[in-house]
């Protein structure tokens, strides 16, 4: 009996062509919503626990999932150069890198802009810079290294803003009236659960709490 084909993970195996510096660049830039998964937000829930945060990874989660149901809908086949990829059992339009990176500059665009968890910074501009120049060159990426067309990944583009600028509006408009509810909860109370949008330097107030914690451990300790 033959055995049976295998198949990669594709959430981080990523080709280029061997000697391509351009391509290597490329592949690693292509791996940023990973990073920003499992690096990002993981690590944020740990350490924070923010429930905007937490609502902005759900948005991506279900922004994927929506990404998922259209590409089983339409089943729009990768570009030719799939066959080198390996990647000629799943479908190309729309592309999810893309769709996940411009959700997350838009989202954290609105964010920025609203002064939630950033009403400090000043130059906010230089700020969306960053997530936006990675959603390019995502975008580029997917191109550059043969896993959609251009087409495909404008489309992930587009359906990313809109359903970030969705998403956010949702979250802000109708999700945040709960957010006390959630701290109240058994939920938020067990896990430290927390909303701090309405500190203005949320950075600043840690700060001074964090002095003032340790000041009156060292009071009561003399």
């Amino acid at each position: 009996m033959p055995n049976p084909p295998l198949k990669a993970v594709t959430l981080t195996h990523v080709r280029y062509q061997k000697g391509d510096r351009l391509g290597h660049f490329l592949a690693w830039v292509s791996l940023v919503p990973v990073f920003v998964s499992l690096g990002g937000f993981f690590t944020h829930f740990v350490f924070r626990r923010e429930l905007h945060c937490m609502f902005f990874a759900l948005g991506l989660i279900i922004s994927q999932f929506i990404n998922e149901i259209i590409k089983t809908s339409v089943q729009q086949a990768r570009p030719e150069t799939c066959a080198l990829l390996e990647m000629c059992d799943s479908h190309g339009w729309p592309s999810s890198h893309s769709q996940y990176m411009f959700f997350f500059a838009v989202y954290f665009t609105l964010l920025t802009v609203e002064g939630i968890g950033l009403s400090q910074v000043k130059n906010k501009w230089a700020v969306n810079f960053c997530p936006w120049s990675l959603a390019v060159l995502t975008m580029f990426s997917r191109v550059y290294l043969g896993y959609h067309t251009v087409a495909q990944v404008f489309a992930g583009a587009a359906l990313g803003i809109f359903l970030g600028a969705c998403w956010f509006w949702v979250v802000n408009n109708v999700i945040y009236e709960y957010f006390p509810v959630i701290e109240e909860s058994k939920f938020g109370r067990m896990f430290y659960v927390k909303d701090t949008s309405h500190i203005k330097n949320i950075l600043k107030f840690e700060y001074d709490n964090a002095r003032a914690a340790r000041k009156n451990m060292a009071d009561k300790a003399n």
